[in-house]
């Protein structure tokens, strides 16, 4: 981890696979027989422009589905292929608002997730995701998405923060590397133990 030189006034968290149980990559696997493996799976969630359309709030939840399902080959119905899709928003990995409890009062935290307004409604109406932070920085609603730089640097000018005095806390190495490329100081973490671990590292706890 590279050395800070000012300091820490903010955590960015990505939601899916830090704080939240997202799994998109299996049912990928087996929708597409295995055509995509793991890996492809995952990066679908990066680089499809169907995903890419969705998640910057340019295309409906209908749209979505004709295009994502043209891009994986998938002769399924459009609806049945959305509601296996909520379905892979499956709630917050256990301790995750134990661990923003404890750090909000101490730091300025945010949630910077490539999102959707279908798995947000979710998050907001079953588990009150959006009061836990105290900023919300969602990709279908700034228009902006991980991993292009642009993204990062709306997130600095809103919080008005230098990029070292950001910790940015992902499970994707791609959207770490991103941040990196603009001077935030980022940690790829495993759920809610990597994030934990990470804000120990940086002396957050």
């Amino acid at each position: 981890m590279r050395t800070r030189s000012k300091p820490l006034r903010a955590v960015l968290f990505d939601l899916g696979g830090v704080l939240v149980e997202f799994d998109g990559t299996k049912p990928l696997v087996e929708m597409t027989s295995g055509r995509l493996d793991l890996e492809d799976a995952r990066k679908f969630w990066i680089h499809s422009p169907a995903v890419r359309r969705f998640e910057t709030g340019r295309s409906s939840a209908a749209e979505f589905a004709g295009e994502a399902l043209k891009e994986l080959g998938l002769s399924m119905e459009g609806q049945a292929f959305l509601e296996d899709f909520i379905s892979w928003e499956k709630g917050l990995l256990p301790g995750a608002f134990g661990l923003l409890d404890q750090i909000r009062p101490r730091i300025l935290t945010a949630c910077l997730s490539n999102n959707n307004v279908l798995h947000w409604d979710l998050l907001k109406s079953r588990f009150g995701m959006d009061r836990k932070f105290h900023r919300c920085f969602l990709s279908h609603e700034i228009g902006l998405i991980k991993p292009d730089p642009e993204l990062f640097r709306h997130v600095l000018s809103a919080l008005g923060l230098e990029a070292e005095e950001a910790l940015f806390l992902d499970d994707n190495p791609e959207h770490v590397q991103a941040a990196a490329g603009i001077g935030i100081v980022g940690m790829r973490v495993d759920g809610v133990a990597g994030a934990r671990e990470a804000l120990k590292t940086n002396k957050v706890l």
